[in-house]
């Protein structure tokens, strides 16, 4: 599912405009990403929690060259998918 069709069935489910559900969808996604940002925790509970993670920095290796490479270190988005979500596509 995608993002359009993924609106098209807010909008079917909730009764809503498709204009109505798509900006209630960038919303929170906005909502997510900001808190995100700011390391916090996004926890929606029996869907599941996202989190920010540090990766450190750490030496890889160029798969067609076979080189070493050094790879920077980042922060990561983790998702854990809650009890209830689980168990349905389980």
């Amino acid at each position: 599912m995608n993002k359009t069709e993924l609106i098209d069935a807010m909008a079917a489910d909730a009764g809503i405009t498709k204009a109505a559900a798509k900006k209630s969808l960038e919303s929170f996604l906005g909502n997510v990403e900001k808190s995100l940002k700011k390391g916090n925790r996004v926890s929606l509970v029996g869907f599941g929690s996202w989190s920010v993670s540090r990766r450190n920095a750490r030496e890889g290796r160029n798969p067609s060259t076979g080189k070493t490479i050094k790879i920077a270190a980042k922060n990561v988005v983790k998702f854990k998918a809650g009890a209830d979500l689980a168990k349905a596509v389980n």
